[in-house]
Parts: structure tokens; sequence; C-alpha cells
């Protein structure tokens, strides 16, 4: 970290416990870095690889009692490997234009982000968002952030908003058509960040967080090799990782 940016001003409280979103049952908390105009890229990219991440301008990582179940993950994109059924998402999304924008709100987007989060987040509490809360979760930032649209033959398909860090770039986000039944909108995301990794000369794709026992969350470990943060130290996550401390 460099001594011009002010990181030992920046101070960590914990939340009070809160319903877990990921495991039924259990109790949440989280580390909170702040205040959060200091967070810069700099900053926020050591942040990132000491385990955090952030939601608009809420910038933590978990910090529960009793439970481990949260592991940071990350993508060496140089050493990636593709299976038969990521190459075939990429033949099949080939045709997908890639277009940065603003960022700004857009009703387009936000009709987007209200469809996708009723198909597949029903019940979760962000199929309610408002555009205000919209607004606050992916559009607010202190960091180097990039919203990059796909589309093809002119439809909307695909919004990715993207952090730039100092060592790779942060998936903050993606929401997509949810309609076509044999799309992989969410894993070309993925593989399409990745490629901007390596094109950007950057070593890691970060994904945030990877729960083993969460539905959710299974996409993530499909993606390898891919390592995650135990113990403080990131190393190659598999089956027999042991994540408990």
């Amino acid at each position: 970290m460099q001594k011009d940016y002010p990181y030992a001003l920046v101070q960590f409280y914990a939340t009070a416990p809160y319903a877990c979103s990921y495991l039924a049952g259990h109790v949440a908390r989280s580390q909170v870095a702040t205040p959060s105009h200091l967070i810069d890229t700099p900053i926020y990219s050591e942040l990132v690889r000491n385990g955090f991440r952030r939601s608009g301008v809420f910038t933590y990582r978990p910090h529960c009692d009793h439970c481990r179940a949260c592991v940071p993950v990350r993508i060496p994109v140089a050493r990636q490997q593709l299976d038969r059924a990521q190459r075939r998402t990429l033949r099949q999304h080939a045709g997908l234009a890639a277009i940065e924008c603003e960022l700004a709100f857009s009703e387009e987007h936000y009709a987007l982000y209200q469809r996708y989060q009723s198909a597949r987040h029903a019940g979760g509490g962000m199929d309610q968002d408002n555009r205000e809360q919209y607004a606050n979760f992916l559009l607010q930032s202190h960091v180097e952030t990039h919203l990059v649209e796909f589309r093809e033959d002119g439809r909307l398909c695909m919004v990715c908003v993207i952090d730039r860090l100092l060592d790779g770039l942060s998936s903050v986000y993606t929401f997509y058509d949810p309609d076509p039944p044999r799309a992989s909108y969410g894993t070309y995301g993925i593989l399409w960040q990745a490629e901007a990794c390596r094109r950007l000369g950057l070593p890691y794709l970060y994904l945030g967080y990877w729960i083993r026992d969460s539905e959710k969350m299974a996409y993530k470990s499909r993606f390898r090799p891919l390592e995650g943060r135990i113990h403080g130290q990131w190393q190659v996550i598999g089956p027999d990782t042991r994540f408990e401390d």
C-alpha cells in the first residue's frame, strides 16, 4: 500500500447479528470498513485481497461468530481451464456485443434487473428494489467501476458491473434476461470478464464469496482453477479443502 493513501485512517467495526441470506437458520455478522469516502481503488484493492467486497459504498466481509462457510474466491486467469460446457457457452454467445456505458441510471437496465430478480431471486427482497435502491446498490462507487451491457441484434441481454483493482477485476454484479431456456448468460459473463483480465494484463478475477452448501453459489465452483482465501492465505480449493478454523 502506497503511503500517499490514508489506509491507516480506515476503521473497522462489526455489525449486529442478522439472518443469513444463504444458509437457512444461520445467523450472520459482517465486518465493515469505514469511512467509505476514503476507500478509493488502491485501498479497496488491498481490502479485496483480504477478503472484503462492496455493495454500493458499503465495504464488508463476513465476520460470523461460529461459521466460516463464506470463502472469498478468485480465478487466476492465466491458468484458467475451460470445460466442455464453458467452451460451448463461448460459441453459443459469440454474437453478443459488449458495450461499455456510463455508470448512470438507465430505465432499460432497471427493467431487465427487475425481470431478473423476479425470475431468479423471487422473495429474496431484491426483487422489490425501487429505482433508488437499485442505484444505491449498483451505481454508487468510490472506486474505478465499469458498467458493460451485452446486446444481440440490438436486444439487451445482460449487464455486468465490474470494479477494476490493482491486481484484477472484481465482478460486482451481473443480471440478465432470464427467459431464453438454453442461454448461459451468467457463465458467459464470467468468461468474458476473465478474458478482459487477460487483455488488461491483470492476474485475477475476483468473484466474491462461495459457500459450499449454498445452491446459489454452486456455479462458482465450476470455474477452474479456483482460489479461495482460507486462514488468511489464497490457495487453490477443491473437494478436499478444509475451511473450518
